[in-house]
């Protein structure tokens, strides 16, 4: 009894009525076929089962098919924020029907930037998205590199493509709403001071201040997650007891603002006002809920993946992106 072979390339064109080279083509997207033509490889491609050597499809489009997601940051902050997971999630969407698979690669920022960079410049994949970034030294070290990278937030280096939300106006008008709703002494827990979202939204915060004629200066350094919110809100409303609303730069920093105040006797919304930002779902499972500002992940990373398409396709996408945050009113504000 013989043994069923795999189907070849050449049973691919001959099944769809075409030449070998136009079923390559088509099989590896490298040069425009015409629609008819594409339609009927595609259609013997399914019919057959046929799978492309991966080792010649990447010597001829000089691609391994791979593209990477970088978040350097530790993994219980990852497996923890809501944020990464929805944002892989848009990353996954933006390469759904383009033949790439999309990598998850995460490295500890006290590492540096070598471990990230190396896999970034190696034959593993053919470009990156970067997440969460600290600093501009990974930035600085792809800038020269002619491998696609696009950034979710403002890498600080000229020349490199991102999407962002418009950070400074959404902290404005987090602010703002604080105002409105008649608190006396605003003060804010920030962001890590080495990522972009971080001084951006304190920029916000204290701009906004300023602009009504209030001091900006009652702030508390967090680093994203729960236990540093509650950490720095529990020291700022400790040694400032005259704050009755409080900006807060993530919704995790604010659920652990709301521990905090209530360690201290404090209510919220009664004693202390409080918005965060990101709209995630631990904004609706706070308790009370949270007044936030919009921030979609799975959105920036989607742009951030079609951004990234477009360079793998030999375009230069429109850059920066910079997508609109709207507040969204719940019970803490």
């Amino acid at each position: 009894m013989s043994q069923r072979t795999a189907p070849t390339l050449d049973d691919v064109a001959r099944a769809a009525g075409v030449s070998r080279a136009t079923a390559s083509r088509v099989i590896n997207g490298v040069v425009p076929v015409s629609r008819p033509a594409t339609e009927a490889v595609r259609e013997a491609v399914a019919m057959l089962g046929y799978r492309p050597n991966v080792a010649a499809r990447a010597l001829v489009t000089r691609r391994v098919g791979a593209v990477v997601v970088l978040v350097p940051e530790t993994e219980e902050r990852i497996f923890s924020d809501p944020f990464f997971p929805r944002a892989y999630h848009g990353a996954l969407e933006a390469f759904r029907h383009s033949g790439f698979h999309v990598l998850l690669s995460m490295a500890h920022p006290q590492d540096g930037v070598d471990p990230m960079l190396a896999f970034f410049l190696s034959d593993h994949t053919d470009g990156a998205i970067v997440i969460s970034h600290h600093g501009q030294d990974f930035a600085r070290a792809v800038a020269t590199s002619s491998r696609p990278v696009v950034f979710v937030g403002n890498p600080g280096v000229p020349g490199l493509a991102y999407v962002d939300v418009d950070q400074v106006g959404a902290a404005a008008t987090a602010t703002r709403h604080l105002a409105g709703r008649g608190a006396r002494v605003i003060g804010t827990v920030t962001g890590p001071m080495d990522m972009s979202a971080g001084v951006e939204r304190l920029r916000g915060f204290q701009q906004e201040l300023a602009a009504t004629g209030r001091s900006g200066h009652l702030i508390a350094e967090g680093d994203f997650t729960f236990a540093g919110g509650e950490a720095a809100a529990y020291d700022l409303l400790s040694h400032h007891p005259e704050i009755d609303a409080l900006f807060v730069a993530s919704d995790l920093m604010a659920a652990g603002t709301i521990r905090a105040a209530e360690r201290l006797g404090r209510r919220v919304p009664d004693d202390l006002l409080v918005v965060g930002f990101d709209d995630s779902v631990v904004a609706t499972q706070s308790i009370p809920t949270l007044t936030t500002m919009e921030n979609r992940p799975d959105v920036l990373a989607r742009t951030a993946g079609e951004m990234l398409l477009e360079k793998l396709n030999g375009r230069e996408p429109e850059s920066p992106v910079i997508l609109r945050s709207k507040l969204v009113r719940r019970e803490s504000a």
